[in-house]
């Protein structure tokens, strides 16, 4: 709870509109959507990695999965890999493992958004729980974290 506490100060500060929604127990963000009876498209999913640089959060829909290979070379990096549990639990102490908010500039972390995302008027993500969510409007999403926009999502095709 203290993590959703401080999401919303944040919130509240940076005069951001969101509204909160407890929901029943949900691990993935396919899981959030379908709890919240939501596109998984408009539920945006965290990814914290290690590169060259340092740790940095890949933000793309509940309905992708992320390409490291293509984030890597977006970001120019000659190495990626995904944040280890341990890294994860340092690094987001207030959050339940894998539910940190997509909110680099609450965490003092460079964030970077896979472009399908950026198309959403709204989206949802996890609030420092497995229950608890947040719905704001993307631009003020943008607005906070100043994300770079790339394109490393991948979908599954029929």
């Amino acid at each position: 709870m203290a993590m959703l506490k401080r999401l919303q100060d944040f919130l509240d500060r940076s005069g951001a509109g969101y509204t909160h929604h407890v929901h029943p127990l949900a691990f993935t963000a396919k899981e959030v959507a379908s709890a919240e009876k939501v596109a998984a498209h408009k539920v945006a999913k965290c990814i914290v990695f290690f590169s060259d640089t340092g740790y940095g959060m890949a933000v793309l829909p509940a309905d992708s999965w992320v390409n490291l290979q293509e984030l890597r070379t977006a970001l120019g990096a000659a190495n990626i890999r995904l944040a280890t549990e341990k890294e994860l639990d340092e690094l987001f102490p207030e959050c339940e493992l894998g539910a940190m908010p997509p909110l680099g500039a609450l965490f003092g972390l460079p964030i970077y958004v896979d472009g399908s995302m950026a198309e959403e008027e709204e989206i949802a993500f996890n609030a420092g729980t497995h229950r608890d969510v947040v719905y704001m409007k993307y631009r003020d999403f943008e607005r906070l974290n100043k994300p770079v926009t790339l394109q490393f999502a991948r979908y599954q095709t029929a």
